[in-house]
């Protein structure tokens, strides 16, 4: 009997450029998602705890950190991709609530035909802050923002009075974390920080070390809560990982945030563009 034929790759052309669906042929089940050529998402249909991008494993470490093992959360994702992380709560704290919230509808047809998730999460297709803006208050543990249109966000998810609706999602104890890019001056960063810390008490941020010393562009981590974060597990998980990174807090994070102020909805403004290759594949 003849092996079967390795899968091909999907092609699509959805709401906000066209996306792409790639099989890795050296992990069966596994899948990269791309948008106009800017990654997206990594999903393992085999093995849904195996998280392959960086930022990815440190929202799962986080996950890992909120609550003992296997304790069920309810999860608010703005910003669904191919649903890496509802995937991985769903395998690892059973029971969870989960719902994403994606913009392009078509690319949420295509995830669910080529990657499906069954009972994983609800998806809801429509704008993340709108989506915020009329959810249950207090009904969620963790809110994650991940949202970019191919490699920016959008400047109406990146004022403090977004942060504020997020804050008022949260159950008491609830955790925002907010994936960004940026690169030096990491003014963006700064931003984004300060509006975190005019609503939460408890705030950090997580980055590799050189994207923190503004030596290149990359992904940061963005957590806020009214409680106390679980800092020193989190850092531990982060340190052990594979792909180590830093959490700043305390007056670290005072300082990188120092000059900056929060950023009303009138002056927001969409995160700045990677340069040129930083994250685009063929």
């Amino acid at each position: 009997m003849s092996a079967a034929p390795d899968p091909l790759p999907v092609l699509r052309q959805t709401a906000f450029g066209t996306a792409k669906l790639m099989p890795d042929l050296d992990s069966d089940g596994s899948w990269l998602l791309t948008l106009d050529g800017t990654p997206q998402s990594y999903v393992d249909l085999v093995d849904p705890t195996r998280l392959e991008f960086e930022y990815t494993r440190r929202l799962g470490h986080l996950v890992d950190a909120l609550a003992p093992a296997g304790v069920p959360l309810a999860a608010l994702h703005l910003g669904g991709g191919a649903l890496t992380l509802p995937r991985y709560v769903a395998a690892t704290r059973p029971g969870s609530r989960q719902l994403a919230v994606e913009a392009d509808g078509p690319l949420v047809d295509l995830v669910a035909e080529v990657l499906p998730w069954g009972a994983a999460a609800e998806v809801a297709v429509g704008d993340a802050r709108e989506r915020l803006a009329a959810t249950e208050p207090a009904g969620w543990d963790l809110v994650v923002a991940d949202v970019f249109q191919g490699s920016r966000t959008p400047a109406h998810l990146n004022s403090v009075d977004f942060v504020r609706l997020a804050a008022a999602a949260l159950r008491p104890g609830g955790c925002y974390a907010a994936n960004l890019a940026d690169g030096a001056p990491l003014a963006f960063a700064a931003a984004q920080t300060a509006n975190v810390r005019a609503v939460f008490a408890h705030t950090c941020l997580i980055a590799e070390p050189s994207v923190l010393r503004g030596r290149r562009y990359g992904n940061l981590l963005l957590v806020g809560s009214d409680h106390p974060l679980p800092a020193d597990t989190l850092a531990r998980r982060l340190a052990a990982d594979p792909f180590p990174a830093r959490l700043v807090d305390g007056p670290d994070l005072r300082r990188l945030a120092a000059r900056a102020t929060p950023v009303p909805d009138a002056e927001a403004e969409p995160s700045p563009p990677p340069p040129s290759g930083a994250f685009s594949i063929g």
